[in-house]
């Protein structure tokens, strides 16, 4: 079965190829195999030091592609990276047995899961690049008068008299607080990223000319849509 890391340009897969040659001196064990070959091909560049497996692990398979077999490399792409080579064992003919576990074949068609895991991999590309939807919340506020001479319908025209984008007032009532004074309790929607709350109050609800008509803001209540 193919060994699949996600993205090799990105520093997760580095980090998840860096993890599993933990221990290891290639990709499969203790041998070389087409996996490593396949595998060096899509990394675009040495890890670093912060991946040491895999810094040394891309040492030794650009050692053995440089220098150990020359005269005995064919390119290979892939997943669209750099050409690697095939390496072939020295004392061992391109011709050799198909059984021989020493052979490599770079040739053959792309397994059904080597095309799954590059279209995953695509998938999770374009959806990392779509814009994420700003959060919503319902907000339960409540609107105090100076006094039970305010005119709370006035009151209510000043607070609804607020407009900006992600805004949306929504039902209120009249309650009761005592001494035949009333306050108004009313439920606004707002977008996270356009709306303050706290902004909304001291510097829309608190200023003139509503703070002509409202003495304090609450709020009551604050969940997440």
């Amino acid at each position: 079965m193919a060994v699949v890391f996600s993205d090799l340009h990105a520093e997760s897969g580095l980090k998840s190829l860096d993890q599993h040659l933990s221990g290891k001196t290639y990709i499969s064990g203790a041998t070389l195999t087409k996996d490593d070959v396949k595998v060096f091909a899509a990394v675009p560049s040495g890890p670093g030091g912060d991946f040491p497996n895999a810094s040394k692990w891309y040492e030794l398979i650009a050692s053995h592609l440089a220098s150990s077999f020359p005269g005995k490399a064919a390119g290979v792409r892939i997943g669209g990276g750099a050409p690697a080579a095939e390496v072939v064992p020295a004392g061992k003919s391109e011709e050799a047995p198909a059984d021989d576990d020493d052979n490599i074949d770079l040739f053959g068609e792309e397994t059904e899961e080597e095309k799954k895991a590059a279209e995953e991999r695509e998938a999770a590309k374009k959806a990392s690049t779509k814009k994420k939807e700003s959060g919503k919340s319902s907000v339960l506020m409540d609107v105090k008068p100076w006094d039970d001479e305010t005119d709370m319908k006035k009151l209510e025209e000043a607070v609804r008299s607020v407009e900006m984008p992600g805004l949306l007032w929504g039902a209120s009532k009249l309650v009761p607080v005592g001494y035949g004074i009333k306050k108004l309790q009313i439920m606004l929607a707002i977008v996270d990223d356009l709306v303050s709350v706290d902004s909304l109050i001291e510097d829309h609800l608190l200023v003139e000319p509503a703070n002509e008509f409202i003495q304090s803001c609450d709020i009551v209540a604050f969940n997440k849509i």
